[in-house]
């Protein structure tokens, strides 16, 4: 045992007492994991919390201890498996599912019994969205957590929520909730504290008696929601001051500065992870860290705080996960998985944003160019992070287009974002688009996007060419037909890039924008809802009859899942490479696994497109097969692969058997 893998005397102590209860074996257990962890917890308290940092790791450990003293039997048998297989996100087994509770089914009793329906979909992660109390009326879409340890009353209960993931488990589905680590409710209890005088609770949140300090920060921070929520401070008389207010007034930047903080937070998490959660999405875990002079995002000390939480997780519930909400720029994604000294400490999954901007940058365009090098710039993962990757989320798009990405293939930038916001609001000269634009920003022009899959690749401009034009209905078929094509297209993409695919409720079954979203109270200023519709199970009862356009969406996303699953080459530990030599319009990416290569083309253009079968040769595919088709690949006498417009092949080589 080397000098830095000693615990102090002092937290061995602590553990001990908090142990009491247990056997030697399970005792024993615990020891081991805090052999193996407390050096790198201890490392990052330090770097946090260097006045406080040998206490805050024996409290930081008392945590855990207690939260794994009563952990559930069946947990911490998931527990002994999840460090058997710590690959587990990584398998292409593994297809993500993501929704609100109420607008899926109801309730969380609800969400139980549609539990066939995820598995007809091959779904194997769920990821429901905030059912944690929020504050009431407007809360960012339950974003204001006013009680981390409340269900919403009309989703059910904790005890809900716990049958639900055991139910879930047993079906071979992870339960995926989110941790709003930036900020919490107004109404919150710390909050509430706050106001009321008391100063540890004060001391909890950014409160400044002027506005000396909010306006220095402000001269580098940026509006996240310019039209509803400007600037990021806000005065509150009941706490007579100004509160750090990054997103809404109501919703409270909390001090990840004070140890107090952190601590109460690896608390929640444990209590979480014992209710059966087994992966948090730390929302907004970019903005956590404050720094003056800068934008306050991606400050080194998040990266040590979510060291810090993982591995409380590590030593009280291995069997959890972390997921970074981090859509930053490509060049600063990475660290969220861990680079440098936090390499397979830090997060285990991270959003791809990059994946979802790029899939429809090349639909809109019928052009690779600037997605092959946007993509080609991202370094690989390290071995133990994995992406998450996806066409549509619960939020907008935002056009993510680097300048420095746009000017090396000839591109305006700014020019670029704009054409694909136009694009797909249906605003450009024939765009087949019909979605919404979002948070239009007049001093920058800067424009986002909301809108479902359906809705973006064309099924709503078919609708209305069929509506408008009855008796054409060659026109019309010819339209679906291109939006089947492209969303298939689209799909294939996120799946075969690598990592995990997840999908947002309801672009399972091509549905389209809810024309009602602005009903609902609190719905009425954030068209986001439009994207955000309650799954309509009548059209989901349809979705076996595959002469509708639901049941062809379902089937083809059932057999991405399918095929993906049974390619070993899809391991999120295999390398994502973008090749470029090929046609403008196709995308051509490759991995290398033991079992064999493995070549994503993905055809973008609304004409054929050739590919070189050398370029399948070069990468080791001796005997081309397309793994989703289920049938070899041909080559004319030139040696060139014809794609047809928006086709997606995923070559291997020919099965021997």
């Amino acid at each position: 045992m080397t000098a830095m893998s000693v615990v102090p005397a002092q937290v061995l102590d602590a553990v001990d007492a908090a142990l009491s209860g247990l056997g030697g074996a399970r005792r024993r257990a615990f020891h081991r994991r805090l052999r193996r962890w407390y050096p790198d917890l201890a490392a990052s308290l330090a770097r946090l919390y260097p006045d406080r940092a040998d206490e805050v790791a024996q409290r930081a450990v008392e945590v855990a201890a207690v939260a794994y003293a009563v952990r559930p039997k069946d947990l911490r048998e998931l527990d002994e498996t999840r460090i058997l297989t710590p690959d587990w996100l990584q398998r292409p087994s593994m297809v993500g599912y993501a929704c609100y509770a109420d607008r899926f089914a109801g309730t969380l009793r609800g969400v139980g019994e549609r539990t066939g329906y995820l598995r007809e979909l091959g779904v194997t992660y769920l990821h429901l969205m905030p059912l944690l109390l929020p504050r009431e009326g407007d809360n960012d879409g339950g974003y204001a957590v006013a009680d981390y340890r409340t269900v919403r009353p009309d989703l059910g209960t904790t005890e809900d929520l716990a049958a639900l993931a055991t139910q879930l488990r047993g079906e071979g589905i992870s339960l995926v909730l989110d941790l709003v680590l930036n900020h919490v409710a107004r109404e919150h209890e710390w909050a509430a504290r706050a106001r009321a005088g008391e100063q540890r609770y004060r001391d909890y949140f950014h409160i400044y008696p002027d506005r000396e300090l909010p306006d220095a920060y402000e001269t580098t921070l940026p509006e996240v929601f310019r039209d509803f929520a400007p600037g990021n401070f806000t005065w509150d008389d009941e706490v007579d001051g100004w509160v750090w207010t990054t997103f809404n007034e109501w919703q409270w930047d909390v001090s990840w500065a004070n140890p107090e903080v952190l601590l109460e937070y690896a608390d929640i998490i444990c209590f979480l992870g014992n209710l059966g959660v087994e992966v948090v999405r730390l929302d907004a875990i970019a903005f956590t860290w404050k720094r003056l002079g800068t934008t306050c995002q991606n400050q080194p000390e998040v990266h040590d705080i979510t060291q810090a939480l993982r591995l409380v997780a590590r030593l009280a519930a291995p069997a959890m996960a972390f997921k970074a909400e981090a859509i930053v720029g490509p060049r600063d994604l990475l660290p969220y998985l861990g680079t440098g000294r936090h390499t397979g400490l830090s997060s285990d999954l991270a959003y791809h944003n990059t994946v979802m901007v790029q899939a429809w940058n090349i639909l809109a365009t019928g052009d690779v160019r600037l997605a092959k090098h946007a993509l080609a710039a991202l370094p690989p993962t390290p071995p133990a992070g994995t992406w998450i990757t996806y066409l549509r989320c619960h939020d907008d798009i935002g056009w993510a287009i680097d300048d420095g990405d746009a000017q090396a293939v000839g591109v305006n930038g700014w020019m670029h974002r704009r054409y694909l916001a136009d694009w797909y609001a249906g605003e450009f000269p024939g765009s087949w688009a019909r979605g919404l634009t979002f948070q239009f920003n007049a001093a920058t022009g800067d424009k986002r996007t909301s809108g479902t899959a359906a809705s973006l690749v064309g099924f709503d401009a078919a609708a209305e060419l069929a509506a408008t034009t009855p008796s054409d209905t060659t026109g019309y078929a010819a339209a679906r037909d291109q939006a089947l094509a492209r969303l298939f297209l689209a799909n294939a993409f996120v799946f075969g890039w690598g990592g995990l695919p997840v999908i947002w409720s309801g672009d399972e079954l091509g549905m389209s924008n809810d024309p009602h979203w602005m009903d609902e109270p609190g719905h009425e200023d954030d068209n986001r809802w439009a994207h955000r519709p309650r799954l309509d199970w009548d059209r989901a009862a349809a979705r076996a009859d595959l002469r509708t356009d639901t049941g062809k969406v379902f089937a083809s996303m059932v057999h991405l899942a399918q095929v993906r699953a049974s390619r070993p080459e899809l391991h999120a530990v295999s390398d994502t490479r973008v090749l470029t030599d090929t046609d403008d319009g196709v995308l051509a990416i490759a991995r290398a696994h033991p079992s064999g290569p493995f070549v994503g083309l993905y055809n973008v253009a609304a004409d054929a497109r050739p590919v070189s079968v050398e370029l399948l040769r070069r990468q080791g595919i001796t005997a081309p097969f397309d793994a989703l088709s289920g049938h070899a690949v041909t080559w004319d006498a030139d040696g060139l692969v014809w794609l047809p417009p928006y086709a997606a092949r995923w070559v291997v080589d020919q099965p021997t058997s």
